[in-house]
């Protein structure tokens, strides 16, 4: 009986991913400063269970557990952060180097590639030094941000350069809407001032947006012209994105609408980078709110991706709104429903209020970016599920985690058919997330792993059914010759 082919090319990589403020703990550990996190955490009310990432995972000092668990796991690679308050203390490019947070990830990364695993390295995931956030008003303020960024990623390329898989930002529209916008996140600002003494929602999030692209745009001129060449390396972004299909399907309104919600969330960032633009329907709904180009800025940013990196976790009905927005709306004009006009879910309930898996909207975002963008390179750094209770479960049920199984089970295979039928370019997965960890607003209530940390227990690492499930479903599907 003849084998059956094989769906993935044979250098396909797969592992897992983590971020720094979410598993290392070891906040003031060799002279690390405070991150826009550490001083978000502090405050009453903002996260759900009132915990932090102090302790988390205790990844900081823990490194050869994590690289263990990895081996265990079979990952070929591992997406992890690094903490820009260990790398310069007080964040900025006249502020002194911190030797020790280098020599820590530098070390890291050389005991990642004694096992065989390929690091992918994001130089931000959220955690901004507090000290920006306080001097100048962290990415509200676009000269002196970039300008810091850059210096910053500077010297981690110059620190690291066995890395050859760089992210500059992690999902900045994160960053915009839920720490400029809602308030949901660090630093919190929003129009709301039950929940902030600053912010507009109407406007700042929008200038965020901005200066992460030209941040972005700024780092990757840095690379490309100083360390490519030599390191042999590649840099790209991160863009989080959900699945849409119309609420109404026969509604030309609705089927209008889900695209506008693609590009109010992922178009937002990526066709500034592909297209040297913003989507008209941004442009045509906030005006002079939203941040205009310059001719320098444009060419900065247009074409600064060797890759994208894609965040993706869950789909959305879309339904369109009649009424004019508000000034604060970052949707579109819509509304994201679970339960389509003719009552059919999108998917199960998890713990997660945002995420209900539907691995066929995998394959159609896959489709999506690639007709749209000419056919990119595509790493899917983030891709994974929180379980409806699993946080009340005792241990023994927790580690018989069949729906994250099956989760991975239909969104790889949707991934496989997007690569061998529809003829997508991706080139990574990397499951979110190695093991439970700091779950930002929701604290340590929601679980994401592959591996139960027992937070009471003294962060002992005990390995989930999904750990060892990963590996056999790429395994099958990936080429040997």
């Amino acid at each position: 009986m003849a084998e059956t082919k094989a769906l993935l090319p044979k250098d396909f990589l797969w592992g897992f991913a983590t971020a720094s403020y979410q598993i290392e703990g070891a906040p003031t550990a060799d002279g690390r400063g405070p991150s826009i996190w550490d001083t978000f955490c502090a405050r009453p009310g903002k996260i759900a269970d009132g915990s932090s990432g102090a302790v988390a995972c205790d990844s900081y000092n823990r490194t050869s557990e994590d690289i263990a668990l990895l081996k265990l796991t079979g990952a070929k690679a591992y997406r992890f952060s690094i903490s820009w308050s260990r790398i310069i203390p007080l964040g900025g490019r006249n502020d002194p180097i911190n030797p020790a947070g280098i020599a820590f990830y530098k070390k890291f990364v050389d005991d990642l590639l004694a096992e065989g695993i390929i690091p992918f390295v994001t130089l931000f995931h959220w955690d901004l030094p507090d000290e920006l956030d306080k001097r100048y008003g962290g990415p509200l303020n676009k000269e002196e941000f970039t300008a810091d960024f850059g210096h910053y990623a500077r010297t981690l390329f110059e620190a690291i350069p066995k890395v050859k898989h760089w992210i500059t930002f992690n999902e900045p529209w994160c960053s915009a809407i839920l720490g400029y916008n809602t308030g949901l996140f660090a630093p919190g600002h929003t129009s709301d001032r039950k929940k902030s003494d600053v912010g507009d929602s109407s406007t700042e999030c929008w200038i965020v947006g901005h200066s992460l692209l030209l941040a972005h745009g700024t780092a990757v001129k840095i690379y490309r012209e100083e360390f490519k060449e030599k390191a042999g390396g590649e840099i790209g972004i991160t863009l989080n994105g959900d699945a849409v299909y119309p609420w109404d399907p026969e509604d030309p309104e609705d089927v209008e609408a889900a695209e506008r919600k693609l590009e109010f969330s992922i178009s937002w960032f990526a066709d500034p980078i592909y297209f040297g633009r913003y989507p008209e329907s941004m442009v045509k709904q906030l005006g002079s709110r939203l941040p205009t180009w310059t001719p320098e800025e444009a060419a900065l940013v247009k074409g600064s991706n060797d890759f994208y990196g894609m965040n993706h976790y869950t789909a959305n009905y879309i339904k369109h709104k009649s009424t004019p927005p508000p000034a604060d709306d970052f949707l579109g004009n819509l509304e994201t429903l679970f339960i389509s006009k003719s009552g059919e879910s999108i998917g199960p309930e998890t713990q997660s209020f945002w995420l209900r898996p539907n691995p066929q909207g995998f394959r159609d975002l896959l489709n999506w970016l690639s007709k749209r963008y000419n056919y990119p390179k595509i790493y899917c750094t983030e891709n994974g599920t929180s379980l409806k209770g699993e946080n009340d479960l005792p241990i023994e049920e927790i580690l018989e985690d069949d729906f994250r199984v099956e989760y991975f089970r239909g969104y790889i295979d949707a991934l496989a058919k997007a690569v061998s039928v529809d003829g997508v370019n991706v080139r990574a997965y990397l499951a979110w997330s190695l093991m439970d960890n700091f779950e930002w607003a929701e604290g340590y209530e929601t679980r994401f792993g592959v591996t139960f940390v027992d937070y009471a227990g003294g962060q002992k690492r005990w390995p989930k059914k999904s750990a060892k499930a990963v590996g056999p479903l790429f395994e099958a599907i990936i080429a040997k010759e």
